[in-house]
């Protein structure tokens, strides 16, 4: 029997701001029991809702030392369908409103979680095989475990794993402080080590001094070690190319299973969408104040409204986009000029686009369901679960081909009769305003053949079953 440990920021159902908790929440229920005991642990923030923390039992309290402060740690714990889930307390740190706060409170915040993370350790009668950190969080664990907690032979033998979510975010700040709230020796922030362009770095600390890095998908652990997507650290990236590896992630799918989906207005199967899923258009067109015709081309898009996901690209064509015969429909929240681009077309195009700047667990769904195509041209991304679900949906996706979209979505062949959906390559709006067209001209004028595309989408298997077996083989090798 193995034992594994995860380590995160976030986790559903508890805690949630983005795919990195999706991972975390779903991932550990897919392992092989029989060989593996995978158990998680988190922040216990003021922020989770009040049902799960009555489920919560008190397990022990110590006081830790984090530099020159004693601080508290509590444990808690709970199961929730299956997985066993530890939480560590201090009201001080994971007070307020959000995980996340401002990042100079975030650098100490999680330089205590880690610390407390690997001190809980030896009164939780949990001893784990392997520690499988998730995004800069959790960077410290691997350099704690090599320095302080090296002296006691409990944290002998103990590996550790660094997961990347989304190289952007790497818990950057000062190194002098970083010294000082760490109570780490000034040896470990040289270049080689966490120190990165004069500061200190957490992530960077991580991926040093784990025993293996993997990503989220095939092709990002590819593209971070290029500059372009390495944000600055495609150096160590190509050093540490012999322990990188890309598993992509899977989806949930009891959650978006449109046979049983309670969201949508008219559940349906690979077998009978053809006369189902059109039910679910007619739906949201109506609730939504659209022009109610069950033969115009809708595309969706549920995403954060940001330049990573492609946006500007979307801003310099989408009065083509918006065309007569396409409706628009976007769900998401983010930066103010994309949250005003989409308020704006939908005055000037009342029935043909809906702009929905909030997020809506329930809508999202509802929009999977209901549309023909989905967009999704992404500057980079690292997994992306978006495209999974519209596949799982029977919504064809429109991407870009990096990352995660370039590993899930084979491109439409009309020759050989193959493909799940249209991609484009290059980072240029008339590029992907060609492949929409091209969709479109697909779906009006060959709608057999969109239809297998559709079949083949809706026959894929991004289930977690298979990244399970790919982690599991990963665990056995370390």
């Amino acid at each position: 029997m193995k034992n594994v440990l995860f380590v995160a920021s976030e986790c559903v159902p508890f805690v949630k701001t983005g795919g990195l908790a999706d991972v975390v929440g779903s991932l550990p229920k897919y392992f092989n029991r029989d060989e593996f005991d995978v158990r998680v642990m988190v922040p216990k923030y003021a922020c989770i809702p009040e049902e799960w923390k009555q489920k919560m039992q008190y397990k022990t309290h110590f006081y830790m030392d984090l530099a020159w402060r004693s601080q508290y740690v509590g444990i808690l714990e709970m199961e929730h369908e299956g997985v066993h889930f530890y939480f560590i307390d201090n009201e001080f740190y994971f007070n307020g409103f959000h995980p996340y706060g401002n990042i100079h409170e975030d650098i100490e915040k999680f330089a205590f979680f880690c610390k407390a993370a690997l001190s809980a350790m030896p009164s939780l009668d949990f001893r784990p095989d392997i520690i499988h950190c998730h995004d800069w969080q959790t960077g410290l664990i691997p350099v704690y475990i090599k320095d302080t907690f090296n002296a006691n032979p409990f944290y002998h033998g103990i590996k550790t794993i660094m997961t990347i979510h989304n190289l952007k975010f790497q818990g950057i700040w000062d190194k002098k402080k970083v010294i000082d709230i760490t109570g780490l020796n000034e040896y470990y922030f040289s270049p080689d080590k966490l120190e990165a362009y004069g500061d200190a770095n957490y992530l960077k600390g991580g991926i040093v001094y784990a025993d293996k890095v993997t990503t989220v998908s095939e092709s990002y652990a590819e593209e971070i070690k290029m500059p372009f997507y390495g944000e600055h650290l495609d150096g160590l990236m190509r050093a540490r190319s012999n322990a990188l590896l890309g598993i992509v992630n899977g989806l949930d799918y009891d959650e978006y299973n449109p046979e049983t989906d309670p969201f949508i207005y008219q559940n349906y199967t690979a077998k009978n969408f053809r006369k189902e899923k059109v039910k679910n258009k007619r739906g949201l067109q109506k609730e939504l104040g659209l022009e109610e015709n069950d033969k115009i081309f809708m595309i969706g898009i549920v995403s954060r409204l940001t330049d990573q996901k492609g946006f500007d690209l979307i801003d310099y064509v989408i009065e083509e986009i918006c065309a007569e015969d396409t409706q628009l429909v976007v769900l998401g929240t983010g930066e103010e000029r994309y949250e005003n681009l989409f308020r704006h077309f939908e005055w000037k195009y009342h029935g043909r686009v809906s702009a929905n700047i909030f997020y809506s667990n329930e809508r999202s769904h509802k929009i999977y369901a209901a549309c023909d195509a989905f967009l999704m041209p992404s500057l980079f991304e690292p997994c992306g679960l978006s495209q999974l679900m519209s596949l799982r949906y029977g919504t064809v996706p429109i991407v870009r081909e990096t990352g995660g979209l370039k590993d899930t979505v084979e491109p439409y062949n009309e020759y050989e009769s193959k493909g799940t959906g249209f991609s484009f390559c290059n980072y240029n709006a008339h590029e992907m305003l060609d492949t929409i067209r091209y969709a479109k001209d697909v779906y009006y004028n060959r709608k057999r053949e969109w239809n297998k595309i559709v079949d083949r989408g809706m026959a894929m298997d991004f289930s977690w079953e298979s990244s399970a077996r790919k982690y599991e083989n990963l665990y056995y090798n370390l």
